[in-house]
């Protein structure tokens, strides 16, 4: 298998594609959803809530915290997460720039 070449891109095109890679997940959108509706940090059990195995949930958690969408802590086994806003807003903004470039064309094949 090939190596990514990402120095070949840009920063922005990279990031974009970091981005989209964590949210390509469902069970990560699903981590998100909870979240966000909580309207607070989660420090409860997402095991129970999502029905994915601990391991699992934990694998998905720490992409999130890669690209810096959520933050929080882990102390044994008490995990709370929650939005880092500042971020959601940069992500917002970065997805909404790239959504929003013009795409018309004269005659479309």
């Amino acid at each position: 298998m090939g190596i990514t070449k990402t120095e070949i891109f840009t920063d922005n095109q990279n990031r974009l594609a970091s981005i989209f890679k964590v949210l390509g997940h469902p069970a990560r959108i699903a981590i998100l959803n909870h979240i966000i509706n909580q309207k607070a940090c989660i420090c409860n059990d997402l095991v129970s809530e999502l029905g994915l195995a601990q391991a699992t949930i934990s694998q998905h958690l720490k992409e999130l915290k890669n690209i810096g969408i959520i933050k929080g802590t882990i102390e044994g086994k008490s995990v709370c997460y929650c939005i880092d806003e500042k971020v959601w807003e940069s992500i917002k903004g970065e997805l909404a720039y790239f959504f929003n470039q013009d795409v018309r064309v004269d005659k479309c094949c």
